[in-house]
């Protein structure tokens, strides 16, 4: 399989965008708190990088959910499952939801309507790669690490069938 997957993102210009987008996150959260809700398990590589990268003077707490509406298919099923919610409330705190990619945004629609009904302070959306082309329910997206073509993709944390999620870099898969 490894063969069939070509370099599509390089290592150094994630690296590069992460720290521009922590940069511009930084500046936009002085004098707040921020509380980084992941979406596992895609999520957390982006989100551990990103972290890193926000000014050490804003206070930043992280939880994490994980939902489902693909089960063991590669197409959605239009219904969302929580496979685990949040640890912690979300009430009146500086929300930033951070994805890994977000194609059809069904997911994401239903997500952070859910979490808005919870009363955070603030909800923004941050994404390592979207595919506004597959766009099939309006989600907002706040930060964009990159805007992508509709191929399947792999490494930063996206995998395919539990594999390559550790590729320093995003990839294309040749089907």
């Amino acid at each position: 399989m490894k063969d069939r997957i070509s370099v599509m993102i390089p290592e150094e210009k994630i690296k590069s965008r992460i720290a521009e987008l922590g940069e511009e996150i930084s500046r936009d959260y002085e004098g707040k708190s921020i509380h980084m809700i992941c979406v596992l398990k895609g999520g957390v590589y982006f989100m551990t990088a990103l972290s890193e990268r926000i000014d050490p003077e804003i206070p930043v707490s992280l939880d994490f959910m994980s939902v489902s509406s693909y089960g063991d298919d590669t197409k959605s099923s239009g219904i969302v499952r929580i496979i685990k919610d949040l640890d912690e409330p979300v009430e009146g705190k500086d929300v930033l939801v951070v994805e890994d990619i977000i194609d059809s945004g069904r997911t994401l629609y239903y997500l952070l309507d859910m979490l808005r009904a919870r009363k955070p302070k603030s909800l923004r959306l941050c994404t390592l790669l979207d595919k506004p082309d597959r766009r099939e329910r309006d989600v907002k997206v706040d930060y964009t690490a990159f805007v992508v073509e509709d191929n399947f993709v792999v490494g930063c944390g996206m995998d395919y069938h539990q594999n390559y999620r550790n590729l320093p870099y995003i990839g294309q898969v040749e089907l």
